[in-house]
């Protein structure tokens, strides 16, 4: 996908760089909101402000999810995107993976010749650290993403059901 967009974080007064994506987290966002309701389809505007995730762009990061079997769209009247799978079986990693795959490394980033895939010991660490993130990402149901109690919604606004229909 050629839409991929890295934005910092904030911790602390520093600038730092996301685990993800932030078209991974736009997708994981809109995910997490139709596994919120799975019995009704949502268009793109009303999934964009449940999610806080800019419509023209959202509508992009949707078809990368729905060409991966993860949502179905219809169009017309009742219209709208829905999950394609039940959330128990959506792993995090199957959607990072519709919209931005995870790099490993797989030979010398350096390009040293003599290292080859034989990687030093900081590419081995930096790959290791790659694999149990998916790991992490795969083990990961958006199930379990909604079942963990916290005083906020995950990657949302709010349910589904606040959210207007017009």
């Amino acid at each position: 996908m050629d839409i991929k967009v890295q934005k910092s974080a904030v911790l602390n007064g520093r600038h730092s760089e996301p685990m993800i994506s932030q078209t991974a987290e736009y997708a994981l966002r809109a995910v997490v909101f139709l596994a919120m309701n799975p019995d009704r389809a949502f268009t793109t505007q009303q999934i964009s402000r449940g999610t806080r995730v800019p419509a023209p762009y959202l509508s992009k990061v949707l078809q990368s999810v729905v060409r991966a079997g993860l949502v179905h769209s219809s169009r017309g009247i009742g219209g709208g995107f829905l999950l394609a799978k039940p959330a128990d079986v959506i792993s995090i990693l199957s959607v990072v993976q519709a919209v931005d795959p995870i790099q490993r490394i797989r030979e010398c980033p350096l390009g040293i010749p003599s290292h080859g895939a034989n990687l030093c010991a900081l590419h081995k660490r930096l790959d290791d650290a790659s694999a149990l993130m998916e790991k992490v990402f795969d083990d990961t149901t958006i199930t379990e993403l909604l079942s963990h109690p916290t005083r906020s919604t995950p990657l949302c606004d709010g349910p589904p059901k606040t959210v207007s229909t017009e």
